[in-house]
């Protein structure tokens, strides 16, 4: 079940409030955003050490309002960061061991027959299972069948679970954290792409430098815990990915994310390494993830409209897994990486600004 949500002193927080809506508001709004995020940055980096980029892409999804997928060999501190974040966080927190004999009523829950001890009547009682938290750790996650992966559909993408045939909401802000090992695969089951689908990101996590390791090892075995403090609240993260959507998108950045999703589509004006590399292209999700995503990383860049350089630099995370490769592209180790860094190299920025029907 969900741990205790620690309490954020709110007072302190910047305003995010924009019901009286003028450009100082929202420019005053977007710095103590900035801020915010700062701070979260340097909090999650006094237990978390490097892996900068990869916290930035954590807290660029959060407030996007999309989940993520935490891809990397162990020992590289994916699950200390979902803990960590957590502890910034003031939301329900539940984690879940994804396993081989992991039933999906582990997950959304069950109803159970019980017995009204002054009456004797007995009747059914729903049991919430751990998916009834704003803030969700599905470790190993590929552990588990996809039986019981399919459980997390409905719950990612309309932000509610069907059990019994009723329906129940989830509450808003609502996010998963999932993790997988990339090497390992006795014992693991592949996610099918309806659910890699419904990751906002796909977030590599690289191994740590010299130094890094060095400050590791130093930290770890000395006794020493970094004390972390809650930060933001549900109502502040929803006000941040109000804020958020905002950001200005003109028409012709728009057309250059879905230019570059359909550029992942083999088929005819796809171009030879396309059509050779790839086997299925990104679905439309992935437009949604690479303009909410861009929406975010200019902001934080201190700019109220999207450039084409912050679509660039969310595109790896927002493509890497909606792309299936050819049996061609695997067999000369070419990885979707390869392929999106291709197409931002080969995508013109900007065309016609005619965008067709």
């Amino acid at each position: 079940m969900p741990e205790a949500i620690p309490a954020v002193d709110t007072a302190s927080l910047p305003d995010l409030d924009l019901a009286f809506q003028d450009v100082e508001a929202v420019k005053r709004a977007c710095s103590g955003l900035r801020e915010v995020f700062a701070q979260l940055r340097k909090t999650i980096g006094r237990v978390l050490v490097g892996q900068d980029e990869v916290v930035i892409q954590t807290l660029i999804a959060l407030f996007a309002d999309g989940h993520v997928l935490l891809e990397g060999v162990p020992g590289l501190g994916k699950t200390l960061l979902v803990r960590t974040l957590a502890r910034t966080l003031s939301l329900p927190f539940a984690r879940i061991q994804f396993t081989p004999d992991l039933m999906p009523a582990d997950i959304t829950g069950t109803s159970v027959i019980v017995e009204d001890q002054s009456t004797g009547r007995r009747s059914f009682s729903f049991r919430p299972g751990p998916i009834f938290c704003q803030l969700l750790l599905a470790d190993e996650i590929n552990r588990a069948t996809p039986k019981s992966q399919s459980a997390l559909l409905e719950a990612m993408q309309e932000r509610s679970v069907t059990v019994a045939g009723t329906t129940r909401n989830l509450d808003r802000p609502f996010l998963v954290l999932a993790t997988q090992n990339p090497i390992e695969q006795e014992g693991t089951y592949p996610l099918p792409e309806a659910q890699l689908d419904r990751f906002f990101f796909k977030i590599v996590v690289p191994f740590v430098s010299r130094g890094e390791l060095n400050t590791i090892v130093a930290r770890t075995t000395s006794g020493l815990e970094a004390s972390v403090a809650p930060i933001m609240d549900g109502p502040y993260i929803l006000k941040a990915q109000r804020l958020a959507r905002r950001i200005v998108v003109a028409p012709h950045v728009q057309d250059y994310a879905i230019r570059l999703v359909l550029a992942t589509h083999p088929g005819p004006g796809a171009g030879e390494y396309t059509d050779r590399n790839v086997r299925v292209g990104a679905s439309p999700r992935a437009a949604q993830a690479l303009t909410s995503a861009a929406r975010v990383r200019a902001l934080l860049a201190g700019r109220y409209a999207v450039a084409f350089k912050d679509v660039d630099s969310v595109a790896r995370p927002a493509l890497r897994h909606r792309i299936i490769r050819s049996f061609e592209a695997e067999a000369d180790g070419v990885t979707t990486d390869d392929i999106v860094t291709r197409l931002l190299e080969t995508v013109p920025r900007d065309v016609d600004r005619s965008i067709p029907s």
